[in-house]
């Protein structure tokens, strides 16, 4: 093997450039008969835009991989479809967090596009019109990113899930200022990895999920493309991933699975509940006052608690009233849940304006303007009337154990 096909394989990168320029972000590849190019991008930055211009130009490749997937390949090509959210139908499909979590990398990314002076994925368009001025292919390498959110919640245990939801929240406020040089410095593989092992310590199945299956979907795809030279575009964080994935085989069937959980969330869904109204049972079986006890004790941590917690993001007063009323029956039932009929309410009563959405990146790192925005406003219901909801429920149940036994 010579010199030139070792360092390919290697993944060693153009130096063409100056040391620390953003041609260092180049890697080329030998994989079997295909040339490779992995261009590792950050998606705020204009820099990476006239890389991809300028790679794609010089190297006239077969095929263009962009790390996009159908949905937000459709975004790019037309940003006003975000408009015609329909947060009402959010709620009904019950994609409550997953949107959520969608709004929150996407407004942080739009955040930090704004203090740079420029626009989200202006890489990946240019990576799109380049494909169209040079005719080569374009291949939309990266998995359904519905399918990498429910890998992720799938995975998380109950635990997780809580300590996610309140890093988000306390993060909202928080102050992130980055310059041109901050974004070159992510690039560089040091930095990345420690990025990347610093989440993967703090949230190791989202690391596998977000980072580790993408990189084996993504090298999969950009080995699938057609033609004997390949370009493919991707986030920075993904370049070291990428690199070795592509000489290995990948089970895409597994990572593009999305389970149903855990059979056992669904015994407990229906043993709580059961389990509750044999209590009355008994309750009642004793006397009568001891079963209205029971039940009293019931009603009150489970409409308090989800009322409490529907006021502390501002709902509407009926939309306070709805989850006080349906708390109680809600628990007893794992088909529905108090926060989506409270959500629903608020909704369908604070109708949210086209306004509303399009301020979302930026209202959603202030918590005064968060709770002034109708359509973050209806997401935050139907999560906090469900967490209410639960902690009465345990509350609640705990007591009524207590008080029998």
């Amino acid at each position: 093997m010579d010199q030139d096909s070792a360092n390919q394989l290697s993944g060693k990168r153009d130096t063409t450039g100056n040391a620390g320029s953003m041609e260092d972000n180049v890697v080329r590849l030998a994989y079997q008969d295909k040339e490779i190019i992995l261009i590792g991008t950050a998606h705020v930055s204009q820099e990476s835009a006239e890389l991809v211009k300028r790679v794609i130009d010089e190297e006239k490749p077969d095929s263009i991989c962009v790390e996009l997937d159908e949905g937000r390949y459709q975004n790019l090509q037309n940003p006003k479809l975000w408009e015609q959210t329909d947060v009402i139908q959010v709620i009904k499909t019950k994609k409550t967090g997953f949107l959520l979590a969608n709004i929150v990398l996407g407004s942080f990314q739009k955040k930090i596009a704004r203090q740079l002076g420029t626009v989200v994925g202006q890489e990946m368009l240019q990576g799109i019109k380049s494909a169209k001025e040079t005719g080569g292919e374009l291949v939309l390498a990266d998995r359904d990113i519905q399918t990498t959110f429910l890998r992720i919640w799938r995975k998380l245990g109950l635990w997780e899930k809580t300590k996610l939801f309140f890093s988000l929240l306390f993060s909202f406020g928080e102050e992130i200022e980055l310059s041109s040089k901050d974004v070159k410095d992510l690039l560089k593989d040091e930095t990345l990895e420690s990025v990347i092992s610093e989440m993967r310590k703090k949230f190791p199945v989202i690391g596998e999920v977000l980072i580790s299956e993408r990189d084996q979907y993504l090298a999969y795809k950009i080995k699938e493309a057609p033609g004997k030279k390949v370009v493919a575009i991707l986030g920075g964080a993904h370049v070291p991933g990428v690199k070795e994935e592509i000489f290995k085989r990948q089970d895409i069937g597994r990572i593009t699975e999305v389970s149903r959980g855990s059979p056992v969330f669904k015994i407990i869904g229906w043993a709580i509940p059961s389990i509750i109204i044999g209590l009355f049972i008994y309750g009642f079986a004793i006397n009568i006052q001891t079963g209205l006890q029971q039940l009293s004790v019931w009603v009150l941590w489970n409409s308090a608690l989800a009322a409490l917690f529907t006021t502390l993001v501002l709902g509407h007063p009926l939309t306070i009233l709805t989850a006080l009323v349906v708390a109680p029956f809600t628990s007893m039932n794992p088909f529905l849940a108090c926060g989506w009929l409270a959500g629903l309410v608020e909704a369908t009563i604070r109708k949210p304006t086209v306004q509303d959405i399009n301020n979302i990146s930026q209202d959603i790192f202030s918590f005064k303007r968060f709770f002034r925005n109708r359509f973050l406003k209806a997401l935050a219901i139907v999560i906090m009337a469900n967490i209410g909801s639960s902690i009465g429920t345990f509350i609640a149940g705990t007591n009524i154990i207590r008080n029998l036994f």
